[in-house]
């Protein structure tokens, strides 16, 4: 009997190599590679199951008629907006995030949203009657879910193509498998090719599917790389499992914009959309206590107003410690040398605690300025303007720069009650402002010091 030929395969970035070694040559990964077998001639076969309506032949550009693109709308203006407007027909979604933080809920909570749609729910890490518990304590109370406690894909996509469901649900995409692949569930091979049969059967047939999918330690979505490049959006379900407030942010989307956010309040009886975050974000700020300012950072379509607070003490070792929760740790390290270099704040002999409150990432440079402000404030002790919004991006050698979009940032301003805005000089160009906001425009991180504090 031949002996079976065999390859190793990493599990982060999918290289193949002919033996086993401790580091991928390819992702630097270490004891990353696992041991598949070749598939045989026999095994190697095309997947049978096919839609047998629509053309297979090649066609010309000026053949394909266009109609108009049809959404299923949910409802719930959180998970629509992120969507793109809602659930487009024949669309293949991936949903990530920790493991307890709610991906779960959100999709079983669809069968509250969808009522009048059929719903096939997949299920290979939960029996159906711990899904149905879940789904009594979440209030969904309908006759139109399908529970399928299933792990094969081929199984999976023959009872979808017998119920022809309005939208599937795989949860999750690492438990599914191909039995003609050798490699358990969960590796590389397999992920890769479930998730290709089931977007075959999502694209002929026109169903929505979402893929639940597990993320690693270091916060990325586990398997192959190229199943991010497979599915057509890319949803990260974030929060710290402590708080109750959950965000789900579009990393990627083809039926509308990226970078989206919704945002959802976590309860014992299930997800609550929250329709104005910048009021709860700043619902337990305190006032009169130094490090603490409010900045607007655009998340997609949407400004938001997030409180920041740092915290600056002498340091205690030789080397002092440079912290952030919710903030990009490097650009903070930027801000603390110009503030260093262009105000003369001694912060080498200081420890620096920035934090977003509220749970919320800030990726945006126009967030600067309430950062750096936040840490002066701190460090001289003082408390900084509580009616002040700041927007503007610090540079280098202490400028003010010009950032995007600024009359939505000033109208939500202006909506909360704020007084002033401070923002870029360069932006006071032409713009239309709220008569119940006073703007002043800067060009210099001085000129804000001494407006603010």
């Amino acid at each position: 009997m031949p002996k079976s030929k065999t390859q190793f395969v990493c599990q982060v970035c999918g290289n193949v190599s002919p033996k086993w070694m401790g580091k991928c040559s390819a992702c630097d990964a270490w004891t990353s590679y696992v041991e598949e077998a070749l598939p045989t001639a026999v095994k190697a076969k095309v997947p049978t199951f096919r839609a047998t309506s629509g053309s297979h032949r090649p066609q010309k550009l000026d053949e394909i008629v266009l109609t108009e693109e049809s959404r299923i709308v949910t409802g719930v203006n959180e998970f629509d907006r992120v969507m793109g407007g809602g659930i487009m027909q024949g669309s293949f979604v991936l949903i990530a995030g920790d493991p307890g933080i709610g991906k779960s809920t959100l999709m079983t909570e669809l069968g509250k949203y969808l009522p009048a749609k059929s719903i096939l729910y997949v299920t290979g890490e939960e029996s159906p009657r711990q899904v149905k518990l879940r789904a009594q304590r979440l209030g969904v109370d309908t006759k139109n879910l399908y529970l399928y406690s299933e792990t094969n894909v081929e199984q999976i996509i023959s009872a979808a193509l017998d119920m022809n469901p309005d939208v599937m649900i795989v949860d999750s995409i690492q438990t599914t498998f191909r039995p003609d692949i050798s490699s358990a569930p969960g590796s590389v091979s397999q992920v890769r090719e479930t998730a290709a049969a089931l977007l075959q059967f999502a694209k002929e047939q026109e169903t929505p599917t979402f893929l639940v999918g597990h993320v690693t330690k270091e916060g990325s979505i586990a398997g192959p790389r190229v199943l991010e490049h497979m599915v057509d959006t890319v949803l990260y379900f974030e929060g710290d499992r402590h708080h109750a407030y959950r965000i789900l942010r579009a990393v990627k989307n083809r039926f509308g914009s990226t970078n989206e956010i919704g945002v959802f309040e976590m309860r014992a009886n299930g997800l609550k959309e929250v329709s104005n975050p910048s009021e709860i974000f700043l619902s337990e700020r305190s006032y009169g206590a130094s490090g603490s300012t409010v900045v607007c950072s655009l998340e997609g379509t949407r400004p938001v107003l997030v409180e920041i607070q740092a915290l600056v003490t002498s340091t205690s070792y030789g080397t002092p410690q440079r912290n952030a929760t919710g903030f990009d740790y490097r650009r903070l390290q930027m801000l603390l040398a110009v503030l260093e270099k262009r105000e003369g704040m001694r912060l080498s002999t200081h420890d620096v605690f920035v934090n977003v409150a509220g749970g919320v990432r800030l990726d945006e440079p126009a967030v600067d300025l309430g950062v750096i402000l936040a840490v002066a404030s701190s460090f001289r002790d003082i408390p900084a303007d509580t009616s002040s919004v700041l927007i503007g991006e610090v540079g280098l050698g202490g400028e003010i720069r010009t950032v995007s979009q600024v009359e939505p940032r000033l109208n939500e301003a202006s909506k909360l009650g704020f007084e002033r805005a401070i923002i870029p000089k360069n932006n006071m160009k032409g713009l239309s402002i709220p008569k119940e906001l006073e703007v002043t425009g800067v060009e210099k991180l001085t000129e804000v010091l001494d407006l603010v504090l």
